[in-house]
């Protein structure tokens, strides 16, 4: 797994995709939190925390994991290299760990530098150091969970086409039901609200980014990626058979 893990890192740094990631990802919140004027700008906000940045990251990957995570299968039977990937020895299960973590690794990179923010948030605000680091941290440890979700997902719809725009299309329509789907659902009904809303992956990411790290919420994160992760191995094996 780990010769197909750096071969796919190798793969996203050998060519623009790796340093597009990056550069889109940190371009994209650096100018919504810093420069443009809105709900989502720090600055104007009046608070010495990063709470705009980490309402407004999972929307900047939903459609930016699946733009990693589409051509990682589909790609392989497009170009007829899937029947010698899955001969290969290495177990189906190590074929999709070493796609999940290089993207989900890629991914982890392109949050790393926004640690920056934190700093300088803490400078900025009055008293300096003002900044809540219980639930920056909790944010944080949400977020890195959402992206292992999302990148489960975008594996997945990964081996459902060939076509890679589809898989694409299928990744953030899966990823933005789990995300706001449940949420959006429970908020027309009258009964079992909270149960429903509890199906989605904001729910929990709130509850994580309030800086109290709850079980229920990690379970819930690590089911949905075991799932879509499951689901992959499967899909393998039916094209492998």
């Amino acid at each position: 797994m780990k010769a197909l893990f750096l071969k796919e890192i190798q793969s996203f740094f050998g060519s623009v995709l790796g340093y597009l990631v990056i550069v889109l990802f940190l371009l994209l919140n650096g100018l919504f939190l810093w420069v443009f004027e809105g709900d989502f700008n720090i600055l104007n906000s009046g608070f010495a925390d990063l709470s705009p940045f980490f309402t407004f990251a999972p929307w900047v990957l939903l459609l930016l994991i699946p733009a990693i995570t589409m051509k990682s299968f589909s790609d392989e039977k497009k170009q007829g290299t899937m029947e010698l990937l899955l001969t290969k020895p290495l177990s189906i299960g190590e074929i999709v760990g070493g796609k999940f973590l290089a993207a989900f690794v890629l991914i982890v990179l392109a949050i790393l530098p926004t640690l920056i923010y934190v700093v300088v948030i803490s400078k900025l605000g009055y008293p300096e150091g003002s900044i809540d680091m219980g639930s920056t941290w909790g944010s944080y440890f949400g977020l890195l969970f959402l992206v292992a979700a999302y990148t489960a997902i975008g594996v997945f719809t990964s081996t459902l086409s060939t076509n890679q725009i589809v898989a694409f299309i299928l990744a953030v329509f899966i990823c933005f039901l789990f995300y706001f789907g449940f949420e959006g659902i429970s908020k027309q009904m009258t009964s079992f609200s909270d149960g429903i809303a509890a199906l989605g992956m904001e729910f929990h990411y709130k509850s994580m980014s309030r800086g109290v790290i709850d079980t229920r919420d990690l379970i819930y994160f690590i089911s949905v990626t075991v799932l879509f992760f499951t689901a992959t191995v499967y899909q393998l094996k039916n094209l492998k058979n």
